[in-house]
Formats: structure tokens, sequence, C-alpha cells
């Protein structure tokens, strides 16, 4: 094995494991965003877990955040609670750095 085939095996290693902490990142990011969602919605615990666990799924509909976002706007909207499209967004933003520093640091 070449030097150069070693540099692009520890290439895709790395990006493999970049990939599986993004994941992961992602699904703790969506339940995080679903408990702060349900606690705006007004759910109670139970209902909140649950509906944690929605919008995990809600993520998986198509690649990217929209999905995600699509389904808080509008739980938000059918309940007639108010929040703007920024901070749903920024929360995202937010809960997805805190998912990847807690997955970092768990090692």
């Amino acid at each position: 094995m070449t030097t150069f085939d070693k540099r692009e095996e520890g290439f895709e290693a790395a990006y493999a494991l970049d990939e599986a902490i993004r994941f992961r990142a992602l699904a703790r990011r969506n339940k995080m965003l679903g408990l702060w969602a349900a606690e705006k919605l007004g759910l109670t615990e139970d209902d909140a877990q649950a509906y944690a666990k929605e919008v995990v799924v809600a993520d998986l509909a198509e690649q990217g955040d929209e999905d995600v976002f699509r389904k808080l706007r509008g739980d938000f909207d059918a309940k007639g609670v108010e929040v703007s499209d920024h901070q749903i967004r920024r929360n995202m933003d937010e809960f997805l750095a805190q998912a990847i520093q807690a997955i970092r640091a768990e090692g």
C-alpha cells in the first residue's frame, strides 16, 4: 500500500466518523427540538416524549432540515402558538451545536 493509499484510507475513515457523528447529532438535536416545541405547545411529559419522537421521525421524510421545520411550523400554527420562523431555525442551529459538542465529549 502506498502512502497515497494510506492517506486516502485515513480520509475515508475520518469522513465516515464525521457522518456517523452528524447522524447521531441530528437525531439528538431533533429530540431536543421536539422537547422544546412540546413545552411551547403545552404538552404533558409523556406527550412531550412522544412528540419528540415524532420530530425525530419527521426528519427522515427528506434530506435537509426543511421537513423538521415544516412539522414544527405547522404544529405551532395549528395550536396558535406564537413562535417566529427565526426562533425555530435559531433553536435548530443551537441544539445541533449542543448535540455535536455532547457527542464529542462522550468520546
